[in-house]
């Protein structure tokens, strides 16, 4: 079963909203196209970026804009666990994308050893190294692997752990299961740090929020602490960059929940990271 976004929503979008929305047309440049056993997966360029997409979906990217410079705005929320553990020495990464946040944490995490790279997608490598300038790098391994058997399979244990997962409709449900989540728990270190992206309604806690209500549980009966983040420093920046729009559109979200075997506590005076010239101080004040 798929977990698909859109099905999540609980209100309605306003119609001025979706009016303009269905106005603008962007206008793409197809640079890459192959479907996968896994994706239907397209390289574009626009005149926000460049872009990977999976069936009609922007998974990963770089934006260049008078407004913003830099991945999707909801990546920056998987740069947090720098405030709350600069000393990471070890990363399981799931979902590469473009690997533009891999470079990322090679620059900041002055001890990091080793990231372990897992993607079941075959061409996802030459694509970030042939279109988004990514290279191989002494501390990386790449596993061409379903991340669930990878974690199964083997019983190293990370400092960070990110999984940031989806096919051409949505998340696979194998992904929000107790099972999962113990397997997650299980590999992370003693302070280890689990970083997920997840769908939900912008409107998190309503009632008819049932899914994400009901996952959201089981993270905290799994884990000793666990924050949540709304998505809404990421979702201005999106419709302001694409559609110049000041609200959401659609009552979506990127739910990144961040958990931990101990007690979360973020540094609060390095939020301006200027190893990478990126001040997360809005993107930290999205934590509900």
């Amino acid at each position: 079963m798929t977990i698909i976004p859109e099905d999540l929503a609980i209100h309605k979008p306003k119609k001025n909203l979706i009016e303009k929305f269905n106005k603008i047309e962007i206008k793409e440049k197809i640079l890459f196209k192959i479907k996968s056993n896994f994706h239907s997966i397209q390289v574009v360029e626009n005149t926000y970026g460049r872009f990977i997409k999976y069936k009609d979906t922007y998974q990963a990217g770089y934006i260049k804009s008078k407004f913003y410079n830099g991945n999707l705005p909801y990546i920056n929320y998987f740069l947090i666990p720098y405030l709350i553990n600069p000393n990471i020495k070890t990363i399981l990464f799931v979902g590469l994308g473009t690997g533009i946040i891999l470079k990322q944490y090679t620059k900041l995490f002055k001890n990091l050893k080793k990231i372990d790279i897992v993607d079941i997608e075959e061409y996802i490598f030459p694509i970030a190294e042939k279109y988004f300038n990514f290279k191989p790098h002494k501390n990386y391994n790449f596993y061409l692997q379903d991340a669930i058997i990878h974690l199964k399979e083997n019983k190293r244990k990370y400092d960070l752990i990110v999984v940031d997962v989806a096919g051409n409709d949505g998340i696979d449900e194998r992904f929000t299961t107790d099972e999962y989540l113990s397997l997650i728990k299980n590999h992370l270190t003693k302070k280890g740090i689990f970083v997920s992206n997840m769908p939900s309604s912008c409107d998190i806690f309503n009632k008819k929020n049932k899914f994400v209500l009901n996952l959201i549980e089981n993270y905290k009966n799994t884990f000793e602490d666990v924050k949540l983040f709304s998505g809404r420093t990421s979702n201005r920046i999106f419709y302001k960059v694409f559609f110049n729009i000041e609200e959401n559109v659609l009552d979506i979200t990127n739910l990144i929940i961040i958990s931990s075997n101990t007690k979360i506590k973020f540094n609060s005076k390095k939020q301006n990271i200027k190893e990478l010239n990126i001040n997360i101080t809005k993107y930290l004040e999205d934590n509900i």
